[in-house]
């Protein structure tokens, strides 16, 4: 899989903030057919950083209604990235 395709876009929450400032992780939404080291070499390509570790969880869609439409949306997978100590990535410093 192309590296381009794997990182969709950061995760911008509060519980991603506090990861990224108490454990130096980045938390991403990916493609959902990417696996571990997919990630770690996209991460590690595109950012010019170490990764130490990678972590997945596949979310699945909440069911929502509009009166009496019922929708879903889609399922998606999240990937958790521990940077090695002293890296940092400058897209989410805030610069």
């Amino acid at each position: 899989m192309d590296i381009y395709q794997v990182i969709k876009k950061p995760l911008i929450t509060e519980k991603a903030n506090l990861l990224k400032e108490s454990g130096n992780q980045i938390c991403l939404m990916v493609d959902r057919r990417a696996n571990k080291v997919e990630i770690r070499r996209a991460v590690e390509t595109l950012f010019k950083t170490e990764v130490v570790e990678v972590k997945t969880l596949n979310v699945m869609g909440k069911v929502r209604r509009m009166g009496k439409n019922v929708g879903r949306r889609s399922d998606w997978k999240k990937a958790i990235v521990r940077l090695a100590p002293g890296k940092r990535i400058e897209f989410f410093e805030g610069v």
